[in-house]
């Protein structure tokens, strides 16, 4: 469909405006806050975070978050609320998006964060894996 296609065309468009970007897909942006609570440079990768005006891909559904993912992605969400912009993919529905954060308070108070003054787009149709290969199935 081109999810992450259009984030990263939205991020592009972003730079070439003159904003900063920050673009990772979930795992690698939950791998990163990881090893900054390891290191002790936690809270200097938050200010960095916070200081672009866009952060990019955070695909979410693949999997419900651990308790740590869920803290750290609160925590973003609260330092980019009505401050900066967030884009997220996701091939799980918002209405699906609480089972996947998982504990239902945390989950309330990210997506009170990201649901309100947000702007969905739904898309709808075929990979465009499934298309550039022809349709074969595992291409």
């Amino acid at each position: 469909m081109g999810k992450s296609w259009l984030a990263a065309a939205l991020a592009h468009k972003a730079c070439r405006d003159g904003y900063t970007v920050y673009y990772a897909r979930a795992a690698q942006l939950f791998r990163e806050l990881a090893l900054a609570h390891a290191d002790g440079s936690f809270g200097r990768l938050l200010r960095r975070l916070a200081q672009n005006r866009r952060a990019g891909d955070r695909r979410l559904g693949h999997g419900p978050l651990s308790d740590t993912e869920r803290r750290d992605f609160l925590e973003i969400c609260d330092d980019r609320y009505q401050a900066r912009s967030l884009i997220l993919t996701s091939q799980v529905p918002v209405a699906d998006w609480h089972a996947q954060i998982g504990d239902p308070t945390l989950a309330d108070s990210i997506l009170d964060r990201l649901v309100h003054n947000a702007h969905r787009i739904e898309l709808k149709g075929d990979s465009m894996r499934k298309k550039r290969s022809g349709g074969k199935e595992g291409a």
